[in-house]
C-alpha cells in the first residue's frame, strides 16, 4: 500500500478564475518580448551614435575661439 504523492495535472499554467493560460504561451510571450527589447536596444544605440557623430560634425568649428596670429613678416624698427 504505497502512497502516491505525485499528482498528474493536465492544466499546467496560470490558473485564473475563468480560464487558464498555458505555460508555453507565457514562455513564448516572455521570449518574444525579450528578443524585441534586445533588437530595439541595438537599433537605439546605433541611432544615438549616428546622431552624436552628426552633431559633432555640425558644431566642430562653431565654438572654437578666434585666435589673433602675428604677421609672418616681422616689422623692422628704424
Amino acid at each position: 500500500m504505497a502512497a502516491n504523492h505525485f499528482q498528474t495535472s493536465t492544466d499546467n499554467g496560470l490558473n485564473l478564475v475563468l480560464f487558464t493560460i498555458p505555460q508555453s504561451l507565457i514562455l513564448q510571450m516572455g521570449t518574444v518580448s525579450t528578443i524585441m527589447l534586445l533588437t530595439a536596444h541595438k537599433a537605439t544605440n546605433a541611432a544615438l551614435i549616428a546622431i552624436g557623430e552628426a552633431s559633432e560634425e555640425l558644431f566642430r568649428g562653431d565654438r572654437l575661439p578666434i585666435l589673433d596670429f602675428p604677421d609672418s613678416k616681422p616689422e623692422s624698427k628704424k
